[in-house]
């Protein structure tokens, strides 16, 4: 699907984009950051599950801890705004690794090698669960 942008007359007689976007290479950015988020959260990780002494491993396994859930209930919540969806998913996301977290500790069974794998695994499960879903309804569509 293709989505048209309407350009209207300022009173200076150029036209403008009325919703707001901007030419030029800020609309590049977005892919960036979101590859260098990708590769701090997979730095992270990794440095985790090697169990490397590196200083930065806390922050990057921080940031992945937080990173992986949300990005997996930020695309289930497609129907939110971005703001809304935003903060629902890092709200999601701290709630799943504070559950996480207190279950394996409840089992006497707590690991920050466990941990990160949980939450790996929940995360993705989330992301396949939400990817089927999207690809069940798509196809339902195009029968119809």
């Amino acid at each position: 699907m293709q989505t048209l942008r309407i350009k209207s007359r300022s009173s200076g007689g150029s036209t403008q984009d009325t919703d707001g976007a901007r030419p030029g290479p800020r609309g590049a950015l977005s892919p960036l950051l979101a590859g260098a988020a990708t590769a701090v959260a997979a730095t992270g990780a990794l440095l985790a599950l090697l169990d490397s002494t590196s200083p930065l491993r806390g922050p990057c396994t921080l940031f992945f801890l937080l990173a992986a859930p949300a990005g997996a209930l930020a695309a289930a919540l497609r129907g939110l705004d971005p703001f809304g969806r935003t903060l629902a998913a890092l709200a999601g996301a701290v709630v799943l690794d504070m559950l996480i977290a207190q279950g394996m500790l409840a089992v006497h069974r707590w690991s920050v090698r466990g941990g990160v794998i949980a939450v790996t695994t929940l995360s993705l499960l989330l992301l396949v669960s939400v990817l089927v879903k999207e690809k069940a309804s798509s196809r339902k569509r195009t029968q119809e």
